[in-house]
């Protein structure tokens, strides 16, 4: 029984020596052997095979891989390792690979030789029963396919018709050379991109002249193309609801640039708008932008797989890229659209907002000019009205101290010292004005230094 599992290399400094090379990258081995990751398989006509997508949340993945060794367990195989992102084991009657992607994990299941009618007995039906149904995650995508050899009869409508019932088949002929010669095509491929009755949609692949792997490669780009189209277009109810609330956000913006030219609203009250909308818009951004470049990275991703199929038209069936061009890429570039007026908006909003700022600048600088303007007179006025009181200090204090000396005066004379008090008063008078004059302005010289000193401080 033939198991394959995953594990990540941890590389040693020991075996990053080598005597011809030297010391190597520590990741080398690594990073050389991942184009050489997850492989396809191998398929031998006829065969029948099952692919089911799940997203998976991260809280999940342990339950995930808990759930699949289980199933190896039954088997009697061994289970993946815990660090294990791909997957492949002999179940029995059925092969088995498993793919751990960012967001969602892939099953497949091979099974040989096909069944009475088409689709009848999927791969799946070897499972355990409930099996399919416990494992972790949300159905995404599930399809059943099968390889089939060229038919005896023609591959006509009433042919796709019993595999597809009646519904519009896509496809043609692929792997052809690249000029697009019809004889050098290895096989057909035909869908309906439909689900069917019992959950599933269908892919049917007719090998001309397949070789073992590159049938393979055909089936896994078939279930890639209906797994990335489906997780592309996850984005596309989310533009749908971002586009109603951007024509809302739009036209409240509008308003909004209309009143700051006006100027007939308060700057306050447009300010705060403009913050309202910006904050809608970038809570729009934060909650789309993720699924929008997830959106980009899978359609690029279809884009790739359908080229390589190499599909040539047949007469009368539409090829899978031009149904993929017709209702598949408008999809994608609505939702690229939608992103990109996020954008656009969001710049837009910041515009406003700098407009608006600017403004609330300039009035705040003409109030500051204006109160310095006020504040320099009310200085102007309180040195002028400190200069006529330090005027009105110095005649207080001269009167008062020639007063003192008009006593000193009549106190001499009592003590029979002829002094004229008057005459001692008057003359007095003039020495006391300017000796008052001197202290005053040396107070104030000393004040105004303290308070420069102060300011110096602080």
């Amino acid at each position: 029984m033939d198991t394959s599992v995953s594990k990540r290399v941890e590389p040693s400094l020991e075996a990053c020596e080598h005597v011809l090379l030297g010391r190597e990258h520590l990741l080398r081995a690594v990073l050389a052997d991942e184009v050489h990751a997850r492989p396809s398989d191998a398929l031998e006509t006829p065969c029948r095979a099952t692919c089911v997508a799940k997203l998976v949340d991260p809280d999940e993945r342990a339950l995930e891989l808990r759930h699949l060794s289980d199933l190896c367990l039954g088997f009697c195989v061994d289970p993946p390792a815990a660090d294990a992102d791909h997957f492949v084991a002999d179940l029995g009657p059925l092969k088995l690979k498993w793919e751990r992607h960012g967001e969602f994990s892939g099953y497949i299941f091979i099974a040989p030789g096909l069944s009475p009618q088409p689709f009848s007995e999927p791969p799946v039906q070897h499972l355990p029963p409930g099996w399919l149904a416990a494992v972790p995650g949300r159905v995404l995508v599930a399809a059943h396919a099968k390889l089939v050899a060229v038919p005896p009869v023609n591959v006509d409508a009433a042919f796709l018709a019993r595999h597809f019932g009646g519904n519009p088949v896509m496809g043609g002929d692929i792997g052809g050379d690249i000029g697009g010669d019809i004889d050098g095509n290895a096989g057909m491929a035909y869908t309906d991109f439909r689900i069917h009755a019992d959950g599933f949609s269908r892919f049917l692949l007719i090998d001309k002249c397949f070789t073992a792997r590159q049938a393979g490669r055909m089936l896994q780009r078939l279930f890639e193309i209906e797994t990335y189209r489906m997780l592309a277009l996850l984005a596309l109810p989310v533009a749908r609801q971002q586009s109603v609330r951007l024509v809302e956000i739009e036209a409240a913006l509008a308003s909004v640039t209309a009143d700051i030219a006006s100027g007939s609203v308060d700057d306050e009250v447009l300010l705060h708008q403009v913050t309202r909308l910006a904050a809608e818009v970038e809570s729009g951004l934060a909650a789309s932008q993720s699924r929008f470049g997830a959106c980009r990275a899978y359609g690029a991703l279809v884009a790739t797989r359908i080229a390589e199929l190499r599909e040539t038209r047949q007469p009368g069936i539409q090829p899978i890229s031009e149904f993929m061009a017709r209702r598949f890429t408008p999809a994608v570039a609505t939702c690229a659209a939608v992103s990109q007026r996020l954008r656009d908006l969001s710049e837009r909003v910041a515009r406003a907002s700098a407009l608006l700022s600017t403004r609330v600048d300039i009035a705040r600088a003409r109030q500051n000019q204006a109160l310095l303007a006020s504040m320099d007179r009310r200085a102007k006025a309180q040195l002028r009205l400190q200069q006529a009181v330090e005027g009105l200090s110095v005649a207080a204090i001269v009167y008062y101290a020639a007063g003192l000396v008009g006593y000193l005066g009549n106190g001499l004379r009592s003590a029979g010292i002829g002094v004229d008090a008057e005459i001692l008063v008057g003359a007095s008078v003039p020495l006391l004005f300017v000796a008052a004059v001197i202290l005053t302005r040396r107070a104030r010289r000393r004040m105004t230094r303290n308070e420069q000193q102060r300011d110096m401080l602080d």
